[in-house]
């Protein structure tokens, strides 16, 4: 099993190569804030989403968001990701079934619209991996399983395989953000604890904090995301702003209170030894360059790189899998974007 080396910064409203379609102004209301405030934002722009019934995610909807994008007749299966053929959905034991990651019982919701049957937290599973999991509460640590053998479980927890931890986390938070006990709706939080059932809760914060820092979004998981606002109306805000995890619940990491320049455009996305800095508020003039890595440690450096209309090249040393902040200092205004680099 390889595990991921990617971890990502967490930076604002600058793509970094996944082609989500966010609709202008989508996240508007949450610009600039942080915490309650944000969390609070979050939860007004994607409440109220379009409702589907349970059938529905069996019959179309799952076999949509989560087709398998090399074989149009199969679906991704979460914790094996193993690729299914969609017709074989079913209670065999190697049969796929609907998962509903935010366990139905912290908050007694069942199959009911709109937290039952809400497609941002539920996903094709294998049916007798989704029974192994049950109502688990995500943590690090246990015993592998069987079948899923990315996946590992104690008594009372769930790691689910390197590949997804993200994804895992950032359903877990949108379920916290989206459903905040009004109109009848249940109240649902994230807490620093497992074994929590039947409470609405669901742990374990810290670990998921850090997944969601190891295992940025994917073009799949990003892909997913867009199906759905096509269903629901509704967007996962973390899949599109992983650093709002942060500014919620852990805000007083350095990441979050950086500020950034929209308009800088560096490719290839990802890169492997080299990357192209664009901008068009950039004057032809010497810059000072310094990359980060997600614990703020300055990886590389150059002063006085040159830039030819607004453009330049910059050679890359040998930089780890990962997402990483850039800060370009001129003499009137200071540049800050992301890039990702993936292994040679």
């Amino acid at each position: 099993m390889n595990r991921k080396k990617l971890l990502f910064a967490l930076l604002l409203g600058i793509s970094f190569g996944l082609a989500a379609q966010i609709p202008p102004g989508y996240y508007d209301n949450a610009q600039g804030l942080n915490g309650i405030a944000l969390k609070s934002a979050l939860h007004n722009i994607i409440k109220g989403h379009t409702e589907y019934s349970y059938s529905d995610l069996r019959d179309f909807i799952l076999m949509d968001t989560d087709e398998d994008p090399y074989n149009s007749n199969n679906v991704i299966l979460l914790y094996t990701g193993r690729s299914q053929a969609k017709n074989t959905f079913g209670g065999g034991a190697n049969d796929w079934n609907r998962e509903h990651v935010w366990a139905k019982s912290h908050g007694d919701f069942g199959n009911n619209p709109p937290c039952g049957t809400d497609a941002h937290h539920i996903r094709p599973t294998d049916a007798s991996v989704n029974s192994s999991r049950g109502n688990k509460d995500f943590a690090m640590g246990g015993q592998q399983h069987s079948e899923a053998t990315g996946c590992y479980y104690t008594e009372y927890t769930w790691e689910p395989r390197d590949e997804v931890k993200g994804d895992v986390a950032r359903m877990i938070f949108y379920m916290s953000v989206r459903y905040e006990g009004g109109n009848g709706e249940p109240d649902l939080e994230v807490v620093d604890q497992i074994n929590t059932y039947p409470q609405p809760k669901h742990g374990k914060l810290s670990d998921l904090l850090e997944w969601n820092m190891q295992d940025p979004p994917d073009d799949f998981e990003t892909n997913r995301n867009d199906v759905i606002y096509g269903y629901q109306n509704n967007r996962n805000p973390f899949i599109d702003h992983p650093e709002y995890v942060n500014s919620i619940w852990n805000p007083s990491s350095s990441s979050s209170s950086l500020t950034y320049n929209n308009n800088v455009t560096i490719y290839p996305q990802p890169a492997t030894d080299k990357i192209t800095i664009r901008s068009d508020d950039m004057e032809k003039d010497y810059y000072d360059i310094a990359i980060y890595n997600l614990f703020g440690q300055i990886v590389y450096t150059s002063d006085d790189t040159f830039f030819d209309s607004n453009l330049t090249t910059l050679k890359l040393p040998d930089l780890e899998p990962a997402l990483y902040i850039i800060r370009i200092a001129g003499k009137k205004e200071n540049f800050i974007s992301k890039f990702t680099v993936k292994g040679q």
